[in-house]
């Protein structure tokens, strides 16, 4: 049985685990806080992707890197990354870098 309706023949039971599960006044503002809690989960399955390929073409990186005698990590590109997201996400994406890097690092 779904909770997410709009009828006003719902018992206040049912409103009000609508609204204990958002931290929502009315159903209808439970509904679009559901709908928009799907769309994030959507978008964190896309990033969690994007996060796993980048942790693949970076292996790549580092197995050529190594194999051609060089080091496992560019620290230079790293400044470079980190700078990056500093300047479009702010002081937390220097954050946010340094986890990608540290999830992308040693893996070969």
């Amino acid at each position: 049985m779904s909770l997410r309706g709009t009828s006003s023949t719902r018992s206040p039971q049912m409103t009000i685990a609508t609204t204990d599960k958002t931290g929502a006044r009315t159903p209808e503002a439970a509904d679009v806080i559901e709908g928009a809690r799907d769309r994030i989960d959507a978008l964190d399955d896309r990033i969690i992707g994007l996060v796993q390929e980048r942790m693949a073409v970076s292996a790549v990186i580092q197995e050529a890197r190594i194999g051609s005698g060089g080091r496992r990590v560019n620290l230079s590109r790293e400044m470079e990354v980190l700078g990056h997201y500093r300047d479009a996400l702010g002081k937390p994406g220097t954050s946010l870098a340094m986890t990608l890097l540290e999830l992308c690092r040693g893996r070969v």
